[in-house]
């Protein structure tokens, strides 16, 4: 019994180290290429099949097109497709939702890509405090960053 318990600790604190890992070098993807690079490599060798790191394995595919030289649209459309997928079968899921968000946010207006911004930010205020410290902290990193967030919304995020 000691060993199963042992064995499923660990298996939680290896799969919330790499989901860890992913948040951080998402949060860094945006400020240089590579950053973008860094995080794309990082998501890629995920081999984790939850919601939340498929969200971050698909935004990786949409953010390969900032650094590509050829296919940069069908990297965003397939990455987009994967993410809306992924939200559709999990509606609920805030940290997808964020993803979504500054995907939108930091894509040019020119893609098209834009279209879940309100909703997302609302949802993120909405359900901010239903989360646990760690993704409550998470989310008010990205909104104090967001150019979607005012600042009567960001000193709501506490």
């Amino acid at each position: 019994m000691k060993l199963i318990l042992s064995l499923v600790t660990a298996f939680i604190f290896f799969f919330q180290t790499d989901l860890d890992a992913l948040r951080n070098s998402y949060a860094k993807a945006n400020s240089s290429n590579a950053n973008t690079e860094a995080f794309i490599n990082l998501a890629e060798k995920q081999s984790g099949s939850d919601a939340v790191t498929s969200g971050y394995k698909a935004a990786a595919q949409i953010m390969e097109a900032k650094i590509a030289t050829k296919n940069r649209k069908a990297l965003v459309k397939t990455g987009a497709t994967s993410l809306e997928s992924i939200i559709r079968n999990n509606p609920n899921n805030i940290e997808l939702r964020l993803i979504r968000l500054s995907v939108q946010e930091n894509i040019p207006k020119i893609v098209g890509y834009r279209g879940s911004i309100k909703d997302d930010k609302t949802f993120l205020i909405n359900n901010y405090g239903k989360q646990n410290a760690a993704l409550k902290n998470y989310v008010k990193r990205f909104a104090m960053q967001s150019k979607s967030f005012s600042d009567t919304e960001k000193a709501s995020l506490k």
